[in-house]
């Protein structure tokens, strides 16, 4: 499709069944990494109603008019990515906003910036009718893109951008406001964008004065608390000698930042989530049994309105080494892992907190003198980071990567001697502490890769 049309933007919809989608996301970057800026992976959570489908994969008349009135914005959206504003005809200083549909106001507001990065806020109101279904598009300076987002589906072609609204922000009433953020990258300069179009027509609504553009040398950003939740690979003790990641990621960051750690030994994400409300019983679906659907202490102090996750904060998520178990209370199957992780990942969007999702560290496995891969629950992780908007952070590769620069295997089994008695505690999972700071060490790193804007609070 390139070489015949070389300027042509390639959208590649994920399928509607939600099949093959981290392959497609793989592909889509991996030519993006080849430089080719103008492919665009689509996220379809969603898009057919329920009765949409004709039978259990094709869409029947209803369907296909859903898809196109999804589909639609995304199309003018790119083959018109800097909108033209739409003439408004005169009015008296009296009279009030029309009221008519798409009637908007825009507040962009960058909420961090370090150098060649930067975090920003967006928040839409609408003076219209009730919307149900938005896409808001802007135009980018030179030099200015988008690297990831949350609350939305954003897609950039040239300058031009596209955000769409995700499930769970769809509808937005008359006078209702609807927030996404999203982190960026920049050179040279970065200004507010000059104007903005809901739905086809330009903002002309009067918001909140938008924040001047910080530089790098502006006052430190404001105090933040990084979450995390996780099993003892994170915890902060899970025994005499075991220390988890979690413990030692404080180290990184400056005094900005303080981290509330909540990962607990032996805990699968369902455990973690509801503890002794999971029973030992499986139900027909092979999963187990909830004698309550209260979540744990750990979980609704992260979800308190006073005191847990606020706008601007971090979660860290990082489970899937127990919820491999065979035998309840720790099991927990494919779709139910899925779930799981997305609810806490939604929970944290909600309250303007920024969810990070973490596979599973490795173990360490030698075939020969080569560290392995050995953990499960990765395509589930990265499906939710892909349906949900949320970065990902494949510690599992990172970590046997790391365990094979530092020439661990072949090795004998002797925790407690060596390169690998003092990075591992006892067994092949659970780390010491200079083991967990150099675990730690990967997962900031991950972050400055990635341009998250938890950036501005690494040392």
């Amino acid at each position: 499709i390139r070489a015949k049309y070389p300027k042509a933007a390639i959208l590649a919809l994920q399928t509607f069944r939600g099949r093959y989608v981290p392959q497609t996301q793989a592909a889509v970057q991996t030519v993006a990494n080849a430089g080719d800026r103008n492919v665009f992976f689509v996220n379809t959570d969603g898009w057919v109603p329920p009765d949409g489908l004709s039978d259990s994969v094709h869409p029947n008349d209803a369907g296909h008019r859903a898809i196109a009135a999804r589909l639609a914005p995304i199309l003018t959206a790119h083959l018109t990515p800097t909108p033209t504003a739409t003439p408004t005809p005169p009015q008296s200083p009296q009279q009030a906003p029309s009221g008519t549909p798409g009637a908007c106001a825009v507040t962009y507001k960058i909420t961090n910036q370090w150098d060649g990065g930067f975090g920003a806020d967006v928040t839409v109101t609408n003076l219209g009718d009730t919307l149900n279904g938005w896409t808001l598009t802007w135009a980018f300076g030179a030099g200015q893109s988008v690297t990831q987002a949350w609350n939305a589906t954003v897609a950039q072609t040239g300058t031009g951008v596209t955000a769409q609204n995700v499930d769970h922000n769809r509808t937005v009433p008359a006078g209702g406001s609807v927030t996404f953020g999203f982190n960026g990258a920049w050179s040279g300069a970065n200004p507010i964008p000059a104007s903005f179009a809901l739905n086809g027509t330009t903002c002309t609504g009067t918001a909140a004065t938008p924040s001047p553009t910080p530089t790098p040398t502006t006052a430190p950003p404001s105090k933040i608390t990084v979450w995390l939740a996780g099993d003892s690979t994170v915890a902060n003790s899970s025994g005499s000698n075991i220390v988890g990641w979690g413990r030692e990621l404080s180290q990184y960051l400056t005094a900005n930042a303080t981290v509330v750690n909540s990962a607990v030994g032996g805990r699968s994400v369902q455990t973690w989530l509801y503890e002794s409300a999971v029973t030992s019983s499986k139900n027909s679906a092979g999963e187990c049994v909830l004698s309550s659907t209260a979540y744990a202490t750990r979980w609704q102090a992260m979800l308190d309105a006073s005191t847990g996750m606020k706008a601007g904060d971090y979660l860290f998520i990082q489970f899937g080494i127990n919820d491999g178990s065979a035998t309840c209370p720790r099991h927990v199957g494919s779709t139910r892992y899925r779930e799981l992780l997305t609810t806490m990942v939604r929970a944290a969007q909600q309250r303007g907190a920024h969810p990070v999702l973490v596979t599973p560290v490795a173990a360490l496995t030698c075939s020969g003198s080569t560290a392995t891969p050995n953990r499960g629950f990765l395509t589930e992780t990265f499906d939710v980071g892909t349906a949900t908007g949320t970065p990902v952070i494949d510690l599992h590769k990172l970590s046997y990567t790391l365990y094979n620069s530092l020439r661990f295997c072949p090795f004998n089994g002797d925790y407690t001697s060596g390169p690998v008695g003092a990075f591992f505690a006892d067994d092949h999972t659970h780390f010491e502490a200079a083991g967990a700071r150099q675990i730690a060490g990967l997962v900031t790193k991950a972050v400055r890769d990635q341009r998250l804007g938890l950036t501005a609070y690494l040392r």
